[in-house]
This record gives C-alpha cells, sequence and structure tokens, in this order.
C-alpha cells in the first residue's frame, strides 16, 4: 500500500480578498431576487386558544414601549 501526500499552499490574495468577494456578491444581486408571497391572512383571536404566557413575560412584553408600556 502506498502513502501519498499533498501539500498545497494558498495565500490569502490568491482568493482575490474581501473586496473582489464583495464586488462579486454585488453583481449576483439581481439572481437573487425572491418573489413576492402573498400576505398571510390574520388568524381570528377567537381561533388562537391554550396558549399560555407566564407572568413574567407578560409583563416584561407589556413593559415594552412598541407593545403597551
Amino acid at each position: 500500500m502506498h502513502k501519498h501526500s499533498v501539500t498545497v499552499s494558498v495565500r490569502a490574495e490568491q482568493d482575490g480578498g474581501l473586496e473582489e468577494l464583495r464586488g462579486d456578491c454585488a453583481r449576483m444581486v439581481p439572481h437573487w431576487t425572491v418573489p413576492a408571497a402573498p400576505a398571510p391572512v390574520p388568524v381570528p383571536a377567537s381561533l388562537i386558544h391554550g396558549i399560555t404566557v407566564p407572568p413574567a413575560s407578560a409583563r416584561l412584553v407589556g413593559g415594552m414601549s412598541e407593545y403597551g408600556g
């Protein structure tokens, strides 16, 4: 049985560096478009049941200015 060894030396400059990577990404942006998804239909509160929120979590969210406090 033969033992093979391969040594590869790669320098960061050979990869093109961060600026080249950013340029490549910028050129690819048009190919990454995501089709618009329809807005989800809201669920009436009457259909939501069985959810329990711990009091500490309710106080935390209630104290946030975005949600009531």
